[in-house]
């Protein structure tokens, strides 16, 4: 599933909410959105139907309130996510990825050490 940026900006609000077990109404996703955004409700809506097409987000009717809440799961976004990317840019290649990043300017020290980390878990 594709989500553009300014829909994933939508669903963080969403899955961070979720943690709180509380469905959220569209005004109540444009305050905790960045106020730089500055997004009218109509963009906000617009949004929400098109993740709703998605089925990325569910909808609950209470009273004259329409409430939105994530279907989709984060982890499972950030999976998809991940492996689109590596594919897009790299081909696929998971070495090409890390050459890329391998650069020392690049990777702190913890980072080399959490790097060996995983790779020691991923040889068990």
């Amino acid at each position: 599933m594709r989500i553009s940026n300014s829909e994933k900006l939508l669903m963080d609000v969403l899955w961070n909410q979720a943690s709180q077990e509380s469905d959220l109404s569209a005004k109540a996703i444009i305050v905790h959105l960045d106020n730089e955004l500055d997004w009218h409700d109509r963009t906000v809506k617009t949004l929400l139907n098109r993740l709703l097409k998605k089925e990325a987000v569910g909808l609950t009717k209470q009273g004259r309130g329409y409430f939105y809440y994530p279907t989709l799961l984060e982890s499972d976004y950030v999976e998809a996510a991940t492996d689109n990317f590596i594919y897009r840019v790299f081909n696929g290649s998971i070495s090409s990825l890390l050459v890329a990043f391998s650069k020392p300017e690049k990777l702190s020290e913890q980072d080399l050490i959490d790097l060996k980390n995983l790779m020691n878990k991923i040889k068990k």
